[in-house]
């Protein structure tokens, strides 16, 4: 169904496409893969990969016939022909100028279309989740819950971001992700009020806020979560910002729904963090698309052109960020469902001091 979704969105002067990324692939065929090329065109569709992986695609794919390539470059023109492919359509968003210059010298008599029409199709079908997608990304939101309640019995004075970073990975690995979101945020203090802060031997102490930002994949789709809690004990400036974070979380919340432009939720956070005096430090968008990909479309920043629809599958998570203090993050998944908003993310909100 994906494959035919596909060729309807494509404009119909291009005959075909071929789908090299492996981001890309492992949508359309649920098989993941460090090579291989799926071809879909009008007259049919293919999936090619080496010896390495054949077996295994054969049996995993269902969507296209699978063949075995030895010289890709000796049978690309055969299969262009073979489909009756005069005008290829390739991801130029995620094709590199090396790989445009070959594909050109392979298919010298075949024109190439770059012109980023591809990409727009399949970006539309993938910010819509299906019912099984949608089920993917509850069971690795289940699981990085699950590590926030465990980490919680964790954190104590004299632990290591590091450590705290290395415990949230195991427990996801050990109950059932088969990877990571992406590398895990745990920075504490100082060190928190650097939003994307790598883990550093840094001891944590009485007083520290410390932000965790992490998620789990589970069937190719990721989860994604943030909270900060506290250590300790916090100060009037810190509680003002972390309820500030949270009221300005909870209020996109409150606009999130089909029809709602993406930098109309984002206004409706950064306008909370501005009124409060703190504007100067959100300088990220308010959310973005999770799925195959831990970022995807549609984005929810100020400049998003995008309009919210049932089926996407969108973060919020707005933050402050005082240099050289400490930083608050919250974040929620959110499905947007037919009349509003159904919130992935159970793990408590309020301000945890341990």
């Amino acid at each position: 169904m994906k494959l035919e979704n596909l060729l309807k969105k494509l404009p119909q002067e291009l005959d075909g496409v071929m789908i090299t990324s492996e981001e890309n692939r492992r949508y359309f065929t649920a098989f993941p893969s460090t090579a291989g090329v799926l071809l879909v065109s009008r007259c049919g569709s293919v999936f090619l990969t080496d010896s390495r992986y054949v077996e295994a695609a054969g049996k995993k794919i269902t969507c296209c016939p699978v063949r075995e390539t030895k010289n890709l470059k000796k049978e690309l023109p055969d299969l262009m022909r073979e489909f009756k492919i005069n005008r290829l359509g390739i991801e130029a968003q995620r094709v590199t100028v090396s790989e445009y210059t070959r594909y050109c010298e392979m298919l010298n008599d075949v024109e190439i279309v770059a012109d980023g029409s591809v990409d727009k199709a399949i970006n539309s079908l993938r910010m819509v989740k299906s019912a099984d997608e949608i089920a993917s990304i509850k069971k690795a939101q289940a699981i990085t819950e699950q590590a926030f309640d465990h980490i919680l019995r964790f954190i104590k004075p004299g632990v290591t971001e590091r450590e705290i970073s290395l415990e949230l990975d195991y427990f996801m690995l050990k109950n059932g992700a088969e990877a990571l979101s992406f590398e895990t945020i745990a920075v504490s203090g100082i060190n928190s009020s650097m939003p994307h802060g790598v883990p550093s031997d840094k001891k944590i102490e009485n007083g520290d806020f410390i932000t965790m930002d992490y998620g789990a994949v589970c069937d190719g789709y990721h989860s994604d979560m943030t909270r900060t809690v506290a250590v300790g004990a916090v100060s009037d400036e810190q509680k003002k910002v972390y309820d500030t974070v949270l009221k300005a979380q909870l209020a996109a919340l409150d606009v999130m729904r089909p029809g709602v432009r993406c930098s109309d939720a984002d206004k409706a956070a950064r306008d909370v963090i501005a009124s409060a005096g703190y504007g100067a430090f959100f300088g990220h968008g308010t959310g973005h698309g999770v799925g195959i990909e831990i970022h995807e479309e549609p984005r929810v920043s100020p400049s998003a052109e995008d309009i919210l629809e049932a089926g996407n599958v969108v973060t919020d998570e707005p933050g402050i960020y005082l240099p050289g203090c400490f930083g608050v993050r919250i974040e929620d998944m959110v499905l947007i469902t037919e009349d509003g908003i159904e919130n992935l993310t159970s793990s408590p909100k309020e301000l945890i001091v341990i």
